[in-house]
């Protein structure tokens, strides 16, 4: 059985732990009514411009909207979404399965040939990919120490760019998009070409351009594809602080059950210390006696 002075140790130790885990938590959960409040204003608007989106690029030629064009895939851009901290649970994590499972499902002949590229946003993706030699590209992992639209639209200018001129014939975005504090579900959404399902545009696809259609559509498209990749990132954004809240509340209970078997065991250990002090002293005074 353990001394007092090491039961004693570890008690404090689980207490200061403690204490950490429930002041995170409570910064996560701070963090999250903000990014819960962007995320729900943001997604009504971002639903309604890609609907739009999908139901104009279904009318335009090739000519007309090269971000639909569909060709042989040589070469793929996958956008892998984390975040910049860990002690959130399987967050991030489940972002690398995800990514590698679409990569085993969909590219696994293009990544034996070393033609697909990772982007990653978040530091925890940089490290993951980065440690495990993939291909990657990775002038824009920094995007959550400063999460805005100005800032996200580069990267999306990136793609887009890349995309037109052929360097990827495919881009796809991996992310957790936030349904509440404890539940994030992992997306894997093709954001290059644009995707022209009938059942999506087949009832929007009726347009009055005003002024025209081609100074309308070259604003539109563009636009629509940036708030795409925004909306991505503030769902990600969103549930990483509830995964961490989530993480950080289980530590905290985890370390609470954690300190009653120690108390117990202190207690238990300091028992057994008196009762051998007692049997001593006893034993010595019928040794006298």
């Amino acid at each position: 059985m353990a001394n007092l002075k090491e039961v004693k140790t570890r008690i404090n130790s689980v207490k200061s732990t403690q204490q950490i885990t429930k002041a995170m938590k409570m910064v996560a959960a701070a963090k999250l009514r903000k990014a819960q409040d962007n995320i729900l204003q943001m997604r009504p608007y971002a639903q309604k411009l890609n609907g739009i989106l999908k139901g104009v690029s279904a009318t335009l030629d090739i000519e007309e909207n090269a971000f639909s064009e569909e060709r042989k895939i040589n070469n793929i851009l996958i956008i892998a979404i984390s975040s910049d901290r860990g002690l959130c649970g399987p967050f991030n994590s489940n972002v690398f399965k995800a990514t590698n499972s679409l990569i085993a499902d969909k590219y696994a002949q293009e990544f034996k040939e070393g033609s697909v590229t990772i982007m990653p946003i978040g530091k925890k993706s940089l490290d993951y990919f980065k440690k495990r030699n993939y291909k990657v590209h990775s002038d824009y992992f920094e995007l959550f120490s400063n999460l805005n639209f100005d800032e996200v639209k580069k990267a999306a200018e990136f793609a887009m760019k890349a995309f037109e001129e052929k360097k990827f014939d495919v881009v796809e975005i991996v992310f957790n998009e936030f349904k509440n504090v404890a539940t994030q579900i992992i997306c894997k959404e093709q954001f290059l070409p644009i995707s022209q399902e009938e059942e999506t545009f087949i009832e929007t696809s009726d347009y009055i351009y005003q002024p025209d259609q081609k100074t309308l559509v070259d604003h539109l498209i563009p636009t629509s594809l940036k708030v795409q990749l925004y909306k991505a990132l503030l769902e990600s954004f969103a549930s990483e602080h509830g995964a961490r809240m989530t993480a950080m509340d289980k530590a905290t209970e985890n370390a609470g059950e954690l300190l009653k078997e120690l108390n117990l065991t202190y207690n238990q250990t300091r028992q057994a210390a008196i009762t051998n002090e007692i049997l001593e002293i006893v034993a010595g005074a019928e040794a006298l006696g």
